[in-house]
């Protein structure tokens, strides 16, 4: 499937609330693209103002560049508008980083969110720097908007003060953001502190309000998926409006699913929202949730009073 380039237009990504979408899968565990774009159109009418795809909750690593760039075409063809979306393209082999993300460009995506390489462990700055440095280089291109990933719990690679300096000095146009879901507030201070002009966005709805009246960017979150509307509300009401009790409710519920398998967590609930049971299905390694954890999960949830939205 091809889809026509949107050459020389640099799709500036909002601001706001962003889905980390979760990746539905066909019984065969391929892509499933109507449930994903009707999935994908459901947030951006329900309070998102943006959607990350393929990040890790999108289970990105565990499908070929050639599955992500033919989800993103579908995508772009069903209408999902190109420059609300941003897309993950960080790999651990640099061809395949430079590869996704110029498709990512040509279809006009607002960003795209790139990991560091992350099979190797201990690795220094100036090899992180360069890995970085190159996809730039190789890309060459003004439309670029790359948003970094600072995810150190999953790739062992964090990005400290020093590393985003030296990026964000070479590369002032083009680095223009950062995904913090490190978990570590202090952190993410210490970049909104550091690089005013750095837009970030914490991996977590429980710091959405804290790093919002510290000048964030707004929130990109796996549980957004199904916590979007109150989000947004706090978002949208913050400035005027006192929405510490909101933010407390939004911490509550971000918290509960953190006591499971998130992915698993979240798709069982979307095929319990939805009624299709489609929505259980994950690649491996990832499980489904059992029958215990599932009972776990709707007792935990019942007790908060939760519904998708």
């Amino acid at each position: 499937m091809m889809v026509e380039k949107q050459e020389g237009q640099r799709g500036t990504l909002p601001t706001g609330i962003f889905a980390a979408t979760l990746t539905p899968e066909t019984k065969d565990l391929a892509v499933d693209h109507v449930a994903l774009a009707d999935h994908c159109g459901w947030l951006l009418g329900n309070g998102c103002d943006g959607i990350a795809v393929f990040g890790t909750t999108g289970e990105a690593t565990s499908f070929s560049a050639k599955e992500r760039m033919d989800a993103l075409e579908t995508l772009v063809k069903n209408r999902i508008p190109a420059n609300r979306l941003l897309v993950g393209t960080g790999c651990c082999a640099l061809p395949d980083t430079v590869l996704l993300t110029r498709h990512a460009m040509d279809l006009g995506v607002g960003g795209v969110l790139v990991l560091p390489p992350f099979y190797y462990k201990g690795v220094d700055d100036n090899g992180v720097y360069d890995a970085y440095a190159r996809v730039v280089q190789q890309l060459s291109d003004t439309r670029l908007e790359m948003y970094l990933y600072h995810f150190p719990q999953m790739t062992g690679v964090p990005l400290d003060r020093d590393l985003i300096s030296r990026l964000t000095t070479a590369y002032p146009d083009t680095i223009v953001g950062i995904k913090d879901s490190g978990g570590d507030f202090g952190h993410m201070k210490m970049i909104r502190q550091s690089f005013p002009g750095l837009r970030v966005f914490p991996g977590t709805e429980i710091f959405l309000l804290d790093l919002l009246e510290m000048g964030g960017a707004g929130c990109i979150s796996a549980t957004i998926n199904v916590t979007s509307r109150l989000a947004a509300e706090i978002h949208n009401r913050w400035q005027t409006d006192d929405v510490r009790e909101l933010q407390q409710r939004l911490t509550l519920i971000r918290q509960t699913f953190d006591e499971f398998p998130l992915i698993a967590a979240l798709k069982h609930v979307m095929a319990e929202h939805t009624g299709s049971d489609g929505w259980r299905n994950v690649r491996p390694p990832i499980s489904p949730l059992d029958r215990e954890q599932i009972q776990r999960l709707e007792r935990a949830l019942g007790s908060i009073s939760f519904s998708v939205g």
